[in-house]
């Protein structure tokens, strides 16, 4: 896997990639603001980008628009945003690329390394990894009038692993339950969001998303 990395702490920037490479992974390249990140992805075309949401000059955005820029340009890239604080306009603004290969994390995950590894690779992998406090902060701002308000609890609390980024399996791991429950709990999300199989999107990726724009 290779990886560069966009963060504009110095001692960050270098902890990652101490990290990473004592895990074997390859880190081609790191970068402390958004113009070199991009110039790495063109030089070095990684399988990964892990990136800090605020970056200079002006520390608001500037991570989340490069990132989207570096899909742009390579698509199919996976990217892992850090940010230090839940920021749910900037994480609606990267998923709305599709959520394919995408994760959106709280920097203090980066000290708890399995967790952080695990989305790093579920992230390379193509899937979905998208911080619990994330979601239960979203959760928490999710008004009774919407179409999420028809889902009992234990479909919401399927619906937030989905959006944890975990697999069936794991998910019934998670609730003790069996995996055909977890099965029979999806084919009622869907339902209750009018996610038809005909639709052309990935009805779990859509899911998702309608769970975290409210």
């Amino acid at each position: 896997m290779r990886i560069v990395i966009a963060e504009d702490d110095a001692l960050l920037r270098e902890g990652l990639a101490l990290l990473l490479r004592a895990e074997g992974l390859e880190v081609v390249a790191t970068a402390g603001n958004p113009g070199d990140f991009l110039v790495a992805i063109d030089a070095h075309q990684p399988d990964v980008a892990i990136v800090d949401v605020r970056m200079p000059p002006t520390h608001t955005d500037e991570g989340i628009v490069a990132a989207v820029e570096a899909r742009r340009r390579q698509p199919g890239l996976a990217v892992l945003v850090l940010s230090a604080y839940v920021e749910q306009a900037f994480a609606n603004e990267l998923f709305s690329v599709g959520a394919t290969g995408l994760g959106y994390l709280l920097k203090e995950r980066v000290g708890r390394v399995e967790e952080f590894l695990a989305a790093l690779h579920r992230v390379a992998g193509g899937g979905t990894a998208i911080d619990p406090e994330v979601v239960g902060q979203l959760l928490a701002r999710t008004r009774p009038d919407t179409e999420l308000s028809e889902l009992s609890p234990r479909e919401l609390g399927v619906l937030e692993l989905m959006a944890e980024g975990l697999g069936n399996t794991a998910i019934a791991e998670r609730l003790f339950v069996t995996e055909g429950a977890v099965h029979k709990h999806i084919r009622n999300i869907f339902a209750k969001l009018h996610l038809s199989p005909d639709d052309q999107a990935d009805r779990r990726v859509t899911a998702v998303l309608r769970y975290l724009e409210k």
